[in-house]
């Protein structure tokens, strides 16, 4: 990427790392509907399932609207989610689940300081914690695109979320990414 070395884009990164770690503070805190102001209203929350491919078709990627997802969201139906969660008869989270994710090797794949937008790319590992013994682990990878605001602040206006996993292992998938 270009800019490498430059305080600007070193400030851009720093920026950028601050914003994913806040992020999964308030998941990890629950602070669903904070959360959910991150979120510009035309976001896209798209996870399809993997796939098992050959190794001739490893750069075969899943196509939006083509393919089966786990999540094909949008801003409206994750608020809904929330009040879901909130009612306290949620029956994959009653009692709650103790979650703990992390986030890493954030790097800005793209950036257009004419448009505002950034892409960001990052892997993330996902503890979760129900009952007294179920636990589910979810690793993967995201691709983000985020757009300055004229706040100054960052919408996040599409995730592409891709689990290392073909088949979910999990009971429920109640989690956000």
């Amino acid at each position: 990427m270009a800019g490498l070395g430059n305080q600007s884009y070193l400030e851009l990164v720093r920026e950028v790392e601050d914003l994913y770690y806040h992020e999964a503070d308030l998941l990890d805190d629950r602070e669903f509907e904070t959360w959910l102001e991150l979120l510009d209203d035309d976001l896209v929350y798209w996870m399809p399932l993997a796939r098992n491919v050959s190794s001739r078709e490893q750069g075969a990627l899943s196509q939006q609207g083509t393919e089966m997802a786990w999540f094909d969201e949008d801003k409206q139906t994750l608020r809904k989610r929330v009040a879901q969660l909130r009612t306290g008869m949620h029956w994959a989270e009653e009692p709650i689940s103790r979650v703990t994710r992390v986030v890493t090797n954030l790097r800005i794949a793209e950036h257009d300081p004419d448009r505002g937008e950034i892409v960001v790319r990052s892997k993330f590992l996902l503890y979760q914690n129900r009952q007294e013994d179920e636990v589910n682990l979810f690793a993967g990878k995201r691709r983000d695109t985020w757009r300055r605001r004229a706040a100054g602040d960052w919408g996040l206006r599409r995730r592409e979320i891709l689990l290392d996993q073909n088949v979910l292992l999990a009971k429920s998938l109640t989690v956000f990414f």
